[in-house]
C-alpha cells in the first residue's frame, strides 16, 4: 500500500445505488481493498447477487450487509436508517450514488416530486440520520456523486416552486425541463457537500462530491424507448463504470483529504463548479427548505 493511501482494510463502506453502474463497480473496488461493504437498494434479488460477487472476489473474508429500502420515500430512508444504525457498530465512509432522471411529472408518497426525492434529499435525509455514527469512527467520510450537469443551471432554484411541476408542461419540457430538473439536483449535491462541510467544521468527518463524467450504464432506462436509444447511442462516447468510478475510490482511498472538504472533483483533481455551485448564501437556503421537505433540524 503505498503512503498516500487510506489502508481500507476493515473499514466499512455504505453505499447506495450499488447495484448497478458506478456504485457496483466502486463496490468490488472497495472491497478488493479489504473493506466491508453495505448496500442499499431497492431489488433484493439485485443485492443478493452483488453481495455473493463481492465475497467471491476477494482474497479475504468480508463482510457484506444488505439493506433494502426505496430512496424516494423518507419513511423507508427513516426505517432503513434505523436498521443500520442496529446492525453497523461502525460507518467509516457513506457513498451517496443512487440517482435518476424521471421524464415525466412523479411524485412521492410524500408529495416531493420523484428526481429531487431520489437525487438530493434522499442523501441529504439518509447523511443526517447516519451522522452520529459517522462520528464515532476514527475518521469518516461522506461522498456525494454529482454531474457536470450541475452547469445547465444558471439561476439556482425557484424556491417557490420546489417541486418543479412547471418543468414538465408544455414547452419547458419540450424544451429540456426534466433534464434541467436532474441539472438542479446535481447542483444541489455540490451545494449540501459545501454547507455540510460548514456545519461539520471540527469534527472527524470530510464531505466531498465528484463528477463521475459521462458514463455507459444503465441510467434513464426508465423513460421509455427514445431515452433508451438515446442512451444506446450516448454510450458509444461514455466511459465504462470502472471509469467513472475512479474519482470515486481516489476520494475513499486517500490518505490525506483535509484539502479536499466540502470541495468538487473530477478526474482525481480538484475541479471549480460554476460560481452559483459556490453561492453559500443558496447553500443556506437550500440547507433550511430541506430540512422542512424531510422534517428535520440540524444544528
Amino acid at each position: 500500500m503505498k503512503e498516500t493511501e487510506w489502508n481500507l482494510q476493515d473499514k466499512y463502506v455504505l453505499i447506495t445505488g450499488a447495484t448497478n453502474g458506478i456504485g457496483q463497480a466502486a463496490a468490488k473496488a472497495l472491497a478488493a481493498r479489504g473493506a466491508n461493504i453495505g448496500i442499499i437498494a431497492r431489488n433484493q434479488g439485485r443485492a443478493e447477487a452483488i453481495s455473493k460477487l463481492l465475497k467471491i472476489q476477494t482474497s479475504k473474508p468480508i463482510k457484506v450487509d444488505i439493506f433494502i429500502a426505496d430512496l424516494s420515500s423518507q419513511r423507508s430512508i427513516r426505517r432503513v436508517a434505523q436498521q443500520i444504525l442496529e446492525r453497523c457498530p461502525q460507518i467509516d465512509i457513506l457513498v451517496n450514488n443512487a440517482g435518476a432522471l424521471f421524464d415525466t411529472l412523479q411524485k412521492t408518497e410524500e408529495g416531493v416530486e420523484m428526481t429531487w426525492a431520489l437525487n438530493h434529499l434522499a442523501p441529504f435525509l439518509l447523511t443526517s440520520l447516519l451522522l452520529d455514527r459517522l462520528k464515532e469512527s476514527d475518521s469518516a467520510r461522506v461522498i456525494n456523486t454529482s454531474s457536470h450537469g450541475h452547469k445547465m443551471v444558471k439561476n439556482g432554484f425557484d424556491f417557490d416552486n420546489i417541486n418543479g411541476e412547471h418543468l414538465y408542461t408544455g414547452v419547458k419540457k419540450f424544451m429540456g425541463g426534466p433534464t434541467l430538473r436532474y441539472a438542479q439536483t446535481k447542483l444541489a449535491t455540490i451545494l449540501f457537500t459545501s454547507e455540510l462541510e460548514r456545519r461539520l467544521e471540527g469534527t472527524n468527518i470530510s464531505v466531498h462530491c465528484f463528477d463521475p463524467g459521462l458514463v455507459a450504464t444503465n441510467f434513464n432506462q426508465n423513460n421509455g424507448r427514445m431515452a433508451k436509444a438515446t442512451m444506446a447511442v450516448m454510450k458509444l462516447f461514455s466511459r465504462t463504470p470502472e471509469e467513472g468510478a475512479d474519482t470515486l475510490i481516489w476520494l475513499a482511498e486517500m490518505k490525506d483529504v483535509s484539502w479536499l472538504n466540502g470541495k468538487y472533483c473530477a478526474d482525481r483533481q480538484l475541479k471549480e463548479p460554476t460560481k452559483v455551485a459556490t453561492d453559500r448564501k443558496l447553500a443556506t437556503r437550500l440547507w433550511k427548505i430541506s430540512e422542512e421537505q424531510v422534517g428535520l433540524s440540524l444544528k
